[in-house]
């Protein structure tokens, strides 16, 4: 197991060939940010979220696409908002995608200089050209709040402040013929006087070293060790972590410097990690992509199966406000009926460009057991049992079936 998750945390070492192939059609996802723009929105979300799926399917890295899906959370960008539905392409790719195994400072600070994040969190309006302006405070409370302290972190409303004026004169370029989507430092809108930050004085004259003094401070801040945390046992363990694994994790951070592979490998380590089977619901996308897994599917992610994932509220990149798509169990209660059309629709091969070969896997395990254990990775109960009897509908019976929607 420890190889396994060494292997896993390495992910660059892993071939993915299969991988590879599938998303292959969906091209824009490789393209630089500036050449987005040339593709109409509805290509560019298609391409990204279809590939998504596709990678959670099909690819050998699974916990490096979990913490993909994890970190796109944390950093939550709604495509939709403005040049997002170009950009978020390559911030997917380039900040999540690059920094997902690496380090938590560096992917903080790719960021906060992503060019789809200032247009999200409108850090592109930031700028004091003049007496009167008032720094744009969105982006500098959801840092605080979101993406390091944490809402119950130790800062004030001055500090938001603060922080808003170190990093005012970092811009987007979008109307420009050239270099449209490039980000920018505008010296003359930045606010070059002296500020204080958590209790750090920042001296006036840094420019745009401002914004490295920031996240210096709030990434080596004890309040984002501690959320950062709190957020991967969640994820990992259940939706109410105990203390002990939160305290480990935390301390990990600390001593690594927000090494994000000495976090898991701590995590991984906790008694908490391996008595949390069956502890977590399933988010539609890992519903879909456990169960496709599962029956060993062949798909393209048409357009008919992501309407699956819409209609259970999980589409990829689209989630409104910046905290992400929730981790708990309560607010995805409502998607099950969704589930239960989704599971029969499978069992049909009803799916257009999405395939089970439900024959040669009845063939395979021999015994409807066998087939029950091999979708839920366990013996299955008798209540189990009978269902997958008394339905007629055996397989989407078990897919639809609390046991399969935990993990």
């Amino acid at each position: 197991i420890d190889a396994f998750i060494e292997q896993q945390l390495s992910s660059e070492n892993i071939k993915d060939t299969v991988c590879d192939k599938a998303i292959r059609r969906h091209q824009t996802i490789a393209y630089p940010a500036g050449e987005l723009f040339e593709y109409r929105e509805a290509l560019i979300w298609n391409d990204l979220a279809s590939a998504t799926l596709l990678r959670a399917v099909y690819s050998e890295r699974q916990l490096y696409e979990v913490m993909v899906g994890f970190w796109s959370d944390h950093f939550n960008i709604d495509h939709s908002k403005g040049d997002c539905q170009w950009l978020k392409t390559a911030d997917d790719r380039e900040v999540i995608r690059k920094h997902a195994l690496k380090s938590f400072p560096d992917m903080l600070r790719a960021s906060a200089l992503s060019p789809a994040m200032l247009w999200y969190l409108d850090g592109r309006e930031n700028k004091t050209s003049t007496p009167e302006d008032q720094p744009n405070e969105n982006y500098a409370r959801e840092l605080l709040e979101l993406h390091t302290l944490g809402v119950e972190g130790e800062y004030t409303q001055q500090d938001v402040m603060e922080v808003a004026r170190c990093l005012t004169g970092w811009t987007v370029r979008s109307e420009e013929k050239f270099g449209k989507g490039n980000v920018e430092f505008k010296a003359e809108y930045h606010d070059n006087t002296s500020k204080t930050v958590l209790g750090h004085t920042i001296p006036a004259g840094l420019g745009a070293e401002d914004l490295d003094r920031v996240l210096a401070i709030v990434s080596r801040h004890p309040s984002t060790a501690r959320y950062l945390a709190t957020k991967l046992c969640t994820r990992f363990i259940s939706d109410t972590p105990p203390i002990s694994a939160i305290d480990a994790v935390a301390l990990t951070y600390k001593t690594s410097k927000g090494d994000i592979p000495s976090l898991l490998r701590t995590l991984f380590s906790t008694d908490a990690f391996w008595a949390s089977t069956d502890q977590k619901v399933k988010r539609p996308m890992r519903f879909i992509a456990s169960a496709l897994r599962a029956t060993a599917a062949t798909t393209n992610a048409a357009p008919e199966l992501m309407d699956y994932l819409i209609r259970m509220g999980q589409a990829p990149f689209s989630y409104p406000t910046p905290d992400g798509y929730p981790d708990q169990a309560d607010p995805w209660m409502g998607t099950l009926m969704w589930r239960w059309h989704f599971s029969v629709a499978l069992q049909k091969n009803a799916i257009p460009k999405t395939t089970i070969e439900w024959e040669k896997l009845s063939s395979l395990y021999e015994t409807e057991p066998n087939f029950m254990a091999s979708l839920l990775g366990r013996q299955p109960s008798v209540e189990e049992e009978n269902g997958f009897q008394a339905s007629g509908m055996g397989p989407a019976f078990i897919l639809a079936s609390p046991g399969f929607q935990r993990h």
